[in-house]
């Protein structure tokens, strides 16, 4: 399980956070239902870089909506591809 937070204090909020979130849904909806756990979150002490999207223990800020889909396939694909390997070689 992958886990997603995306910051919606008021900076990021002001800077597209609901526009982020929404970019998130579709791709995990897309590409790995129920298996990554999107979250908001308030202060991840990132406030003047943009939006701010902690995906387990990276952090990244100044996300948009179309940085989305990279991050999805950069970041969390490879975390499930890991974790349903070592699923199978567990049975």
């Amino acid at each position: 399980m992958v886990t997603i937070q995306v910051c919606v204090g008021s900076s990021c909020f002001l800077r597209g956070a609901p526009d982020v979130i929404k970019a998130f849904e579709t791709v995990i909806e897309k590409y790995a239902p129920r298996q990554v756990e999107l979250k908001g979150t308030f202060c991840q002490e990132s406030c003047t870089k943009g939006v701010t999207v902690r995906i387990n223990e990276k952090v990244f800020t100044a996300v948009a909506p179309e940085d989305v889909p990279g991050l999805f396939s950069e970041q969390v694909m490879p975390i499930l591809r890991r974790d349903a390997r070592a699923d199978t070689a567990e049975r």
